[in-house]
């Protein structure tokens, strides 16, 4: 059996499961409402994220992106588009294929900058979003690079569904919430947060308050870019840990 057929024999079986259907509606909710709240904040002009500082990495960009004029309110109808297609159940599958090229460079965007703010539920939206790219295999399928299809056709509502809760499954969607949890909390030593005080928080009781503190105020003081403070923060590291040796 080849290995296309035994996924397509899994995909089928999974459709059958009202817990995965539900959990894809879930994801579809979610979503969109993700991106209906941030599509009609650029729609109507206003910047996201508005009280992040202009000096802040995401803040400059965010700042910049908000003086694109109608590019700024582009992304943001395409993101309501995106949202609106994902509620409606014939056009999920446009919806996913809109849905995810924004989302990823959200993510990336994110982890880039560390931007708190989304450090978390970019990478969770971008998984969702290929659940449910994958749960409309169906559909998608005759746009992959593959050299021939089965017949399994468009996948039609069974009358009715299993009701075995796949717990496998579930057990990994919930490490995968822990494990992204876990690694925006402890995943960097050091986070510009997303104000001076936050910032300053992190390092304090640590051996590296000053080189933490100086680490901040390039952030949100001299509106440095994120790469130079990082840069300024490990020499001045590399300074205190020679002294403490020299002494």
């Amino acid at each position: 059996m080849s290995t296309l057929l035994q996924f397509e024999q899994f995909y089928l079986t999974v459709k059958r499961n009202r817990w995965y259907w539900l959990f894809s509606i879930f994801c579809r909710v979610s979503l969109a409402f993700a991106f209906i709240v941030a599509g009609m904040v650029k729609i109507v002009g206003e910047r996201f994220a508005s009280g992040l500082s202009v000096v802040h990495p995401m803040g400059a960009y965010l700042e910049a992106l908000h003086h694109t004029g109608y590019y700024y309110t582009f992304i943001g109808v395409a993101q309501v588009i995106a949202a609106i297609l994902l509620l409606i159940p014939r056009t999920v599958a446009l919806g996913a294929l809109l849905y995810f090229p924004i989302i990823f460079n959200i993510w990336v965007l994110s982890y880039a900058v560390r931007f708190e703010g989304s450090f978390v539920t970019s990478p969770l939206m971008v998984l969702a979003n290929i659940f449910l790219l994958v749960w409309n295999y169906d559909r998608l399928r005759f746009i992959l690079p593959l050299k021939q299809f089965s017949a399994i056709g468009i996948f039609e509502k069974p009358k009715k569904y299993s009701t075995k809760f796949p717990w496998k499954f579930f057990t990994g969607v919930f490490l995968t919430v822990v494990l992204t949890i876990a690694f925006a909390e402890f995943g960097y030593e050091v986070m510009p947060r997303n104000s001076l005080s936050d910032c300053q928080k992190q390092f304090k009781g640590t051996v590296n308050v000053k080189a933490g503190f100086e680490f901040c105020e390039c952030i949100h003081v001299n509106g440095n870019s994120l790469d130079d403070c990082l840069e300024e923060f490990e020499r001045a590291k590399t300074k205190m840990d020679s002294a403490t040796s020299a002494e």
